[in-house]
């Protein structure tokens, strides 16, 4: 089956978030995470229930090299991303995005 994938603005937030810290880190490390999170992105697209429910529909995959989870559901053939939330936060800080 081909899934659509779609990022919801919350979600979108969290990655520029993330992308102007590990810029102000080192130079091209954001561009770095944005390139991992395309990955991981691909990987959702292809296959999304590879990854298990982690709390009522939601599931999550966790960025190659850099401590984040891209939190999504699955609704028919389409993949919304909800959010991409450090490691270290609250896990129930994905609510606020549904």
């Amino acid at each position: 089956m081909d899934y659509q994938l779609s990022v919801r603005k919350e979600a979108e937030t969290d990655i520029a978030e993330a992308f102007d810290y590990y810029e102000s880190c080192r130079k091209s490390l954001g561009h770095d995470f944005l390139l991992a999170v395309e990955a991981s992105l691909n990987k959702i697209q292809r296959n999304p229930v590879l990854y298990k429910e982690i709390h009522r529909q939601i599931r999550r995959v966790f960025i190659n090299r850099f401590p984040y989870g891209i939190y999504f559901v699955i609704m028919g053939n389409t993949v919304i991303v909800i959010g991409v939330i450090h490691a270290r936060k609250n896990p129930r800080h994905w609510k606020k995005h549904q």
